[in-house]
């Protein structure tokens, strides 16, 4: 997971949601790009972020957007985040035998029943174990550093604007901390 370095971290608001990461491509101690995205969109409401390995981070990408595709052409309609959280997991448990080195951090807007759409986190580990929260995940290389600031900085019921200041302020204090991360972050709110 150090080889490459990098960080994401995604934190729930009041019927928002935002994802964060660094920009950092490294190999170890050595930086290669300041300009390396780690967040990709899924749909218009769900966003995945992928630390790690970088080749491993292309090659997830790819897959996930394969079999996005395929469950929208099967299902004929847009798969939520609860459904694609579990996605993620059985992919990344099929191959827990030589595991990718990632830890995928999944944010997104979720449909409830009454048809509003209420704020979805999940997080896991390298063979597809899910964590949910309520309130943040973080992976990557300044994981640490990211839950320590989180849990100074987070509150219940953020808007998207003090989301937007409280994820960002965590992202940059934690990764300033790491070797691994840093050289610039990117976010998105939702």
């Amino acid at each position: 997971m150090q080889y490459n370095g990098g960080s994401v971290i995604a934190m729930v608001g009041k019927d928002c949601v935002a994802i964060a990461s660094d920009l950092r491509l490294g190999v170890q101690s050595l930086s290669i790009s300041s300009n390396f995205e780690k967040i990709f969109p899924v749909t218009d409401r769900l966003y995945i972020g992928l630390p790690g390995l970088a080749s491993d981070v292309t090659t997830l990408r790819e897959q996930f957007r394969y079999r996005v595709n395929m469950y929208t052409i099967k299902e004929e309609r847009e798969i939520e985040p609860q459904a694609f959280a579990q996605l993620v997991s059985s992919t990344l448990y099929e191959k827990r035998f030589g595991p990718y080195f990632i830890e995928p951090v999944i944010a997104g807007m979720q449909k409830t029943p009454s048809g509003s759409y209420a704020p979805f986190i999940a997080a896991t580990d390298l063979i597809g174990c899910l964590n949910f929260a309520k309130d943040f995940v973080v992976a990557g290389t300044a994981s640490e550093k990211l839950f320590g600031v989180a849990e100074g900085l987070w509150e219940p019921d953020l808007e998207a604007e003090d989301l937007f200041e409280t994820i960002s302020q965590t992202l940059l204090n934690a990764v300033d901390r790491d070797a691994f991360s840093g050289w610039g972050a990117i976010v998105h709110v939702m």
